[in-house]
């Protein structure tokens, strides 16, 4: 069988809700529209979480301008990406789709719209450098396992728009 060459970047706690400050949680493990994801043939490239690899598990809740003011974090969230991006750039030259990124909504590293999140903005930067052009969704604050809501439908748009909602 060969393989859909289909990737999506998706944000970490998306697929382990683990790395998510505690009593934060919103599914067991990981969130059921990933399954949805693999069962239509996409591939995942996960984002490392600079919250948890910065701070460890038990952090304390923060906001955007709390993350923005520690010194160094952004240069690690960089640091972080660089890897992930060089991916995406070998996986395009080799003629894999890149339908785009998975963000967190309101999450003060991994939202995209609004304050778009430390981690993201480097992300779009670094991608803009590359020149690799990035659709974006993101999971609603209102997503959990038990309010699916109509996730499944925003994705299936994502995943099927060569242009959506992007940031080149």
């Amino acid at each position: 069988m060969k393989p859909q060459k289909e990737i999506v970047t998706i944000s970490h706690c998306i697929l382990n809700q683990n790395a998510v400050i505690n009593e934060w949680e919103r599914a067991k493990g990981a969130f059921p529209v990933a399954q949805y994801l693999l069962n239509k043939g996409v591939a995942f490239i996960q984002l490392p979480c600079p919250e948890f690899l910065f701070l460890g598990i038990n952090r304390p809740p923060m906001t955007y301008e709390d993350y923005h003011a520690i010194d160094g974090y952004r240069e690690k969230c960089r640091d972080l990406l660089l890897p992930i991006v060089q991916q995406l750039k070998m996986y395009v030259a080799n003629d894999y789709r890149y339908i785009g990124i998975i963000g967190i909504n309101e999450s003060p590293n991994c939202s995209i719209t609004g304050q778009r999140g430390v981690l993201m903005e480097e992300f779009f930067s670094l991608c803009r450098i590359e020149t690799l052009t990035t659709n974006y969704m993101e999971i609603p604050t209102w997503y959990s396992e038990e309010n699916e809501g109509n996730i499944m439908t925003l994705v299936e748009s994502f995943i099927k728009k060569e242009e959506s909602n992007n940031d080149s």
